[in-house]
């Protein structure tokens, strides 16, 4: 009886284990992304992502949801925390080898392949009996970070793009802001709730940031790049852009059939051969103000004239392709960024005269040259435009060009010790602290020999550019004793986020807060054109001085 007993119980066992097996399996097969349930036609809408994370919640223990910023429309914009065990809070993590990785999409809400792939990468890995990377790494997903500029989807965005047919959202948030323009002067509440939320937060060493070009003709459905800025840790540049980035390039090729290049653009679109170039490195640019954080960074650019099915696969297997990379190599990931906090603490404290800052770069070509497989193109001008309209021709192509990504400092300055500001502004105090950085202030008066900026001519650009006339300036270097009152603000660069410091304060930077308008009322006076001084001033030798931080502005 006993046995029989026994028996039936592992009958039932089995029975049960089967039924919920194929309930997994039926939950995973309905599960669908409106990209995959329209067969290719139409993206998701704000509830249709919401949705979907709802359903894929009650399916895994492997998920939770935090809301990363309350849009300008006042959408929650939700963040998905995938993780095996799933620590409740960053705080968990201390002492946990795992490394945490950021994947953000939909940041320009016209570019949705990244959002559907995103979506359709969390269900694969939290739906599987044993979710794969989630024992070396905790990732995080921002699907829809442009949750306003998605509810415009229209037929009529994007036309260049092929497909999705029913449409595509925008490309401006709902305050008409470029969300990858916003990395400096830091207006949007997606921005600031990335740099709150997450990197603040979570810390994670590597982002990855999905975009789509409509640029150059190639057969190539994915493209990619690193951090540029030479003002960032050299080790970490490095490293991408001859090691990990390659191995992701060949993976994807390999263990996916998808083929990837380097993102650019041809230099010359009538000598095509002249070169291949990406943007500039300035880090209103996402991918190069994480660089600046000494923390890894991925610009994903799908490619817009590919069909739009083989635009998200592309995009969800580049970014299974960069886990499967991480996962084999997370503690080398790890010692990169922490040896990059190490040095930039260390670079702040014992300065030498290597130590500098750069304003301006020459552009040089890597040693090797990337190869591009595309058409031949016809140039058509275009009365009235300085560009011409391209069109490819049937005539297939392969061009191997040199690749012109390698940003040299040009113009430089001694790199500082500390930044003091004479007269302080709580907006600019609110915006560093927004970044992360930490602000402090004199608790006595000091007398310090520092580096003052005269400016002898500053000048708005003619035409608004995401709400602003950015300035430029030009002026001299002074040196002089000067007294420093207790309560003056002082920021060190001897922080994590140093070279961060200097790229938001230097007077001549093209990018920094006093080209963004930060400044203006503290340095244009209402009446006279005198020369003003840049009410920052360097401080080149190490001092010690008595000062206290200034608690954290709340986010």
């Amino acid at each position: 009886m006993i046995g029989f007993r026994k028996h039936t119980l592992y009958v039932i066992a089995i029975l049960f284990t089967a039924l919920f097996i194929g309930q997994f399996g039926s939950a995973k097969e309905k599960l669908l992304t409106v990209a995959e349930s329209s067969d290719f036609t139409a993206t998701s809408t704000y509830d249709d992502v919401m949705g979907f994370i709802q359903s894929l919640q009650v399916m895994t223990p492997h998920l939770r949801v935090e809301t990363l910023c309350m849009s300008t429309e006042h959408r929650a914009v939700p963040l998905l925390v995938l993780g095996n065990p799933l620590p409740s809070s960053p705080s968990e993590l201390r002492g946990d080898e795992r490394t945490v990785i950021y994947i953000q999409a939909n940041i320009h809400a016209g570019e949705v392949e990244g959002k559907e792939a995103s979506l359709m990468l969390a269900r694969d890995i939290c739906l599987q009996p044993k979710p794969p990377y989630l024992d070396k790494l905790i990732i995080l997903i921002a699907p829809i970070f442009n949750a306003d500029g998605n509810e415009k989807i229209s037929p009529e965005n994007r036309q260049n793009q092929v497909g999705p047919e029913k449409g595509v959202g925008v490309r401006y948030n709902g305050q008409n802001l470029d969300l990858n323009r916003d990395g400096i002067k830091m207006e949007s509440p997606e921005v600031q709730g990335l740099a709150g939320n997450i990197l603040n937060r979570w810390d994670p060493a590597l982002v990855i940031d999905c975009h789509t070009t409509n640029g150059s003709y190639h057969k190539e459905p994915v493209t990619y790049l690193w951090p540029l800025n030479p003002n960032g840790d050299t080790a970490i540049i490095s490293f991408m852009r001859d090691t990990m980035l390659p191995r992701v390039s060949r993976h994807l090729r390999d263990h996916y059939k998808t083929l990837s290049i380097p993102y650019g653009n041809f230099m010359d679109f009538q000598n095509p051969e002249k070169g291949w170039r990406p943007a500039g490195p300035q880090a209103m640019y996402l991918t190069n103000y994480i660089g600046l954080r000494n923390r890894m960074a991925i610009l994903l650019e799908n490619y817009a004239y590919a069909p739009y099915k083989t635009r998200v696969f592309g995009n969800y297997h580049f970014l299974k392709s960069v886990l499967d990379v991480c996962h084999s190599q997370s503690h080398d990931i790890q010692r990169l960024v922490h040896e990059a906090d190490k040095g930039t603490i260390q670079k702040g404290m014992e300065l030498s005269s290597t130590d500098v800052f750069a304003f301006t770069y020459d552009l040089k070509p890597l040693k090797n040259p990337v190869t591009i497989q595309g058409w031949e193109m016809e140039v058509i001008p275009q009365e009235g435009r300085p560009w011409p309209k391209i069109k490819k021709t049937d005539k297939e192509k392969k061009y191997t060009l040199p690749y012109y990504c390698d940003f040299i400092p040009k113009k430089t300055i001694a790199y500082p010790y500390a930044y003091l500001m004479a007269k302080s502004d709580p907006a600019i105090i609110t915006k560093l602290q927004q970044h992360g950085i930490t602000v402090e202030k004199l608790t006595a008066a000091v007398r310090l020999e520092v580096e003052s900026f005269l400016i002898h001519n500053i000048k708005g650009a003619g035409r608004i550019y995401q709400g602003h006339r950015k300035n430029s300036v030009s002026g001299e270097y002074q040196t002089a004793n000067r007294d420093f009152p207790a309560g003056t603000i002082v920021i060190s660069t001897a922080q994590p986020l140093g070279r961060l410091v200097s790229y938001m304060l230097e007077a001549e930077c093209d990018d920094g807060l006093l080209a963004w308008n930060f400044f203006d009322r503290l340095i244009v006076p209402q009446w006279g054109d005198q020369s003003q001084v840049y009410p920052v001033y360097r401080l080149l030798k190490p001092r010690k001085f008595a000062k206290i931080a200034l608690p954290r502005t709340a986010q």
